[in-house]
């Protein structure tokens, strides 16, 4: 069993300066799907624990597939508004910079992940992830 200390991920779209990525938020080019959610990855002693960063969207519009190999999440996000009681007659959009509509990331692991015993939860916006290590017999 390799001991590296890190999961490998992988990166669908490049970062937010790739011209690319400016136009599929602006619909001339939207593959599906259309953004990744932000992560932090750490390794403790008897696990890995991912943090997603979910603001804004419910648990019943999120799906989280964990296999032996790969974590996927999958969700969409309504594009953010002003609610009704407060929202002007006329709304003009000055800057949009909240990723919004379909998402997907998916997470490589290692063996060394016991994906049985693998759970998540959500609180304050972020998606916890408790991915236990296998221990060696």
């Amino acid at each position: 069993m390799d001991p590296s200390s890190t999961i490998t991920l992988r990166w669908i779209y490049n970062g937010p300066g790739d011209i690319s990525h400016h136009l599929a938020r602006f619909r001339f080019a939207r593959p599906t799907p259309v953004w990744q959610p932000a992560i932090n990855a750490y390794r403790c002693h008897d696990c890995i624990r991912i943090c997603v960063e979910l603001a804004g969207i419910e648990r019943a519009d999120l799906e989280l597939a964990v296999e032996p190999h790969r974590i996927t999440i999958r969700g969409g996000r309504d594009v953010p508004e002003p609610s009704e009681n407060k929202k002007p007659k006329t709304l003009h959009i000055l800057v949009m910079e909240i990723d919004h509509g379909p998402f997907e990331r998916t997470i490589q692991l290692r063996d060394e992940i016991d994906v049985q015993k693998a759970r998540a939860e959500q609180e304050n916006g972020l998606l916890w992830i408790y991915l236990p290590l296998k221990h060696e017999r």
